[in-house]
């Protein structure tokens, strides 16, 4: 008896469940950069792409002038954000995720590399599943906040807490764009961002930040 194929949505769901087994299950050393890097590209972007490839679908990997626009105006959003959590003692604490110092030599191949940890990261949240099924309307947006936060869980609370709203921004300015461009870049950037903020001393008082966002429900 011949089994019905799967739709593309179908296979979208089931392929983002066992690749967010897989990258759980395959365990880097929390210290290396490099190991996260091969871990990330292979299970986020190989692996996706060629099922992409293999039923002729898109994963979001297009620019075009809504694709930039869009792009410009969620990094301008996010950039506050990353300047205010700089100044944050568990952020300040938790990063660099990876030894770097403000030298540019040492620095530029780190951002560099966390840059395609993220694009590749975006691959699978919001291109895979999100952009890459985009047919099912605009509820694909909220495919994969759960999966976001659960593979946030050992990041600081405050980041942790706002990581399923931050997944829901992503997904629906891509959505929007019909390319993940916009949250590659947003993420990318940001992370580079937030790493040269934390090794300098912040931007905003840590004692201003802290006493202005005291009503959270976690620790700062």
């Amino acid at each position: 008896m011949r089994l019905p194929r799967l739709s593309w949505v179908q296979t979208s769901l089931l392929a983002g469940l066992v690749l967010a087994v897989l990258w759980s299950l395959w365990s880097v050393p929390p210290t290396s950069l490099d190991a996260r890097l091969v871990r990330d590209v292979t299970v986020f972007v190989g692996l996706p792409g060629a099922l992409a490839l293999a039923r002729g679908r898109d994963l979001g990997w297009r620019v075009d002038r809504r694709a930039l626009r869009n792009t410009l105006l969620l990094a301008a959003f996010v950039t506050p954000f990353y300047v205010v959590g700089a100044s944050l003692p568990t952020i300040r604490a938790y990063y660099p995720m990876w030894e770097t110092n403000t030298a540019l030599a040492t620095f530029v191949p780190h951002a560099l590399a966390q840059f395609v940890v993220a694009a590749a990261a975006e691959t699978y949240y919001r291109g895979l599943l999100c952009v890459g099924v985009r047919e099912i309307g605009f509820k694909s947006v909220f495919i994969s906040p759960v999966v976001y936060a659960i593979h946030h869980v050992h990041k600081p609370p405050i980041e942790l807490l706002l990581s399923a709203p931050t997944d829901v921004l992503f997904g629906a300015v891509d959505y929007e764009s019909e390319s993940i461009l916009p949250s590659v870049v947003a993420h990318g950037f940001g992370l580079a961002l937030l790493d040269w903020l934390v090794l300098h001393p912040p931007v905003v008082p840590t004692a201003t930040v802290v006493r202005v966002l005291s009503w959270l429900p976690v620790p700062l």
